[in-house]
């Protein structure tokens, strides 16, 4: 019973906060398996302290149809080197039930 975490412990921002922190391997995959979903990936990044209260900043334009695992995860970096202090999301929006599909933190904020 030790390892179990109390709710308030620490903030949560998406599914995969109550897990350990993912590898850039697994990163990748997730990535991936939005790719091969065939919905749009989309950055979004926000102060730490904002995140619950505000709507997220988004990081350009969603990646309409982008296939490549490479250019997402480039796009990933180059918003967390702009905004190192900021948490940076990953979000990928399914055009059939128009929601998002998947979305998690990859980079947290100081």
């Amino acid at each position: 019973m030790a390892d179990i975490q109390d709710y308030n412990s620490t903030p949560k921002y998406e599914t995969f906060s109550y897990l350990p922190p993912m590898s850039p391997e697994k990163i990748r995959r997730q990535v991936a398996y939005v790719v091969a979903q065939g919905w749009n990936p989309a950055i979004e990044h926000v102060e730490p302290a904002r995140s619950f209260s505000y709507y997220w900043y988004m990081w350009k334009l969603p990646m309409f149809g982008e296939q490549s695992v490479d250019a997402i995860i480039n796009e990933l970096e180059a918003c967390h080197r702009a905004h190192p202090n900021n948490h940076v999301r990953l979000i990928g929006y399914d055009n059939y039930s128009q929601s998002q599909g998947l979305a998690f933190v990859v980079f947290r904020g100081r």
